[in-house]
């Protein structure tokens, strides 16, 4: 099969969709694989080290989208869009419930498309998510401590405070992934921390694993307006796979939060689980509503690229492997998880949660890979 790999365009991402050592893997099992030039280069990832790893180095975007599949980070912008083919294999995040335009570009193209975010393994985790959620989660706390400063608008509050003045309030909303990344790193600079779920058993193990370091509390509308209007720093970590995020945090809770005080919304690649949450980019990654600040960058993990790139190409290269040795359809019938990825198969959509949250008609993966089955509305979702 062949493998291309293009340079991403979206601001400021400097990750790759595989590092030289997942080249290596897939040139060894057979496979031919195009890397776009300087792909790899922001992060030290030469041309050279790519072609002694065994692949073939090209100078343009269009040839890398004449390859039978195509794996990259981001979701494609639009001059990528234009360059896919139907019946081609796509492998990237999408987060398309968060963006009808890019659902509709992607469906007339009739290319076949698996997102990241919606992968399962045999125990129902996210394992192609879950490295960039970890790496989301840490980065929280450093966007957030660095907008509490002074200089950037913030109310001037070190997250560990000092010997006699106490230490920063964080409040994290959500106890997964992202939220137990975000807290962990809290309380490793001496936040006073506490964690909202909605899940009982998920605050029974965070309270196992960090004892009376971290407050846990029970996520309900009432205590979210309660802890918002005390926290220095907000984390907003609410996932619910494949589907929009759901606004926990309203207007009104940010404007009963102090002046300078800072949110993160890590949520905003499914839409942000804040009212006011918008997406922002690295180059301009705050803004201001009601006093408080908003850092909504749409892509986090790039800012830590190479450290990401690596801990993705870990999770993706078996399930690119697989769509190499056994092809597009059979290693998706293998592997129920794995089918859970596809979100749309020759221009039909088969992701369920995203034609939910957009009123859309879908067909289940396993009919359409299996050639049986009609669309089946929303509304039966």
């Amino acid at each position: 099969m062949e493998i291309g790999v293009p340079k991403e365009i979206k601001n400021h991402e400097y990750r790759v969709g595989l590092t030289p050592a997942g080249v290596l893997a897939l040139t060894s099992a057979g496979h031919r694989v195009y890397i776009e030039h300087d792909a790899g280069k922001a992060i030290d990832f030469s041309n050279d080290m790519y072609i002694a790893a065994g692949a073939t180095i090209v100078d343009s975007a269009e040839r890398i989208y004449q390859c039978d599949m195509v794996v990259k980070v981001k979701e494609p912008q639009p001059e990528e869009v234009a360059l896919l083919q139907r019946g081609q294999i796509l492998f990237t995040y999408l987060h398309l419930a968060a963006d009808r335009a890019l659902t509709d570009a992607l469906l007339q193209t009739g290319v076949n498309a698996i997102a990241y975010e919606t992968v399962r393994d045999l125990m129902g985790r996210l394992p192609l998510l879950t490295p960039m959620s970890e790496v989301a989660g840490r980065l929280a706390i450093q966007a957030g401590a660095t907008a509490l400063q002074m200089a950037n608008g913030g109310r001037g509050v070190m997250l560990g405070g000092v010997p006699g003045v106490a230490p920063a309030k964080v409040l994290v909303v959500g106890g997964g992934v992202v939220g137990t990344q975000a807290a962990r790193m809290a309380l490793g600079l001496g936040a006073d921390v506490t964690l909202l779920d909605n899940s009982i058993e998920r605050l029974r193990y965070l309270d196992d694993v960090y004892g009376p370091t971290l407050k846990t509390r029970y996520s309900d509308a009432s205590t979210i307006a309660e802890l918002t209007q005390q926290a220095d720093l907000v984390i907003g970590a609410v996932l619910l796979t494949g589907k929009l995020a759901p606004k926990l945090i309203t207007r009104e809770h940010i404007k009963a939060m102090r002046p300078g005080s800072v949110l993160v919304d890590v949520a905003i690649d499914q839409g942000g689980c804040a009212e006011t949450s918008k997406p922002t980019t690295h180059q301009q990654p705050t803004y201001v509503v009601d006093d408080v600040i908003h850092y909504c960058v749409a892509n986090m993990p790039g800012a830590c690229a190479r450290t990401a790139t690596m801990a993705l190409t870990n999770a993706t290269m078996p399930y690119v492997l697989a769509l190499a040795n056994k092809g597009y359809q059979q290693a998706l019938l293998d592997d129920a998880g794995f089918m859970a990825g596809l979100s749309m198969h020759l221009g039909e959509l088969t992701c369920a949660d995203v034609a939910a949250d957009m009123g859309m008609a879908f067909v289940p993966a396993n009919q359409v890979l299996s050639g049986q089955g009609d669309a089946i509305s929303a509304i039966a979702v």
